[in-house]
């Protein structure tokens, strides 16, 4: 198993900045890619970016491109998203999320990924 743990929310005015974090524990070795996603109220849960296991790949959803980068250190078993120029848009609860499987191409689809955090609320206002 695999456990996961959000950190970092909180808010934070448009156009400003936060950072999450996402400590991994347990059988990390296990791990591949790690995504974050995220679900506003009354909306599903949608992708947000994803990095595989080498960091030499990374995915993002469109309305993220420029402003979010995700990025891990393995060595401390930790993923991370630096979110800049947060729109109100932005606020929702966020969730870590990490796949098992060896892809070849990361996965925008939350089914692909076995394990997630509890999530950590993100709020910008205008």
């Amino acid at each position: 198993q695999v456990q996961l743990e959000e950190s970092g929310g909180g808010s934070v005015q448009a156009g400003g900045s936060l950072r999450l974090s996402c400590a991994a524990s347990g059988r990390t070795f296990s791990t591949n890619a790690m995504g974050w996603f995220r679900q506003a109220p009354g909306k599903e849960r949608e992708f947000v970016a994803a990095i595989t296991r080498s960091s030499k790949s990374t995915r993002y959803t469109e309305s993220v491109k420029g402003r979010f980068t995700i990025s891990r250190d393995n060595a401390k078993n930790t993923v991370y998203l630096q979110m800049a120029s947060l729109k109100p848009e932005d606020t929702a609860v966020y969730y870590c999320a990490a796949d098992r499987t060896s892809r070849s191409i990361l996965s925008f689809a939350d089914r692909a990924y076995d394990y997630w955090g509890q999530g950590t609320q993100v709020t910008v206002s205008s």
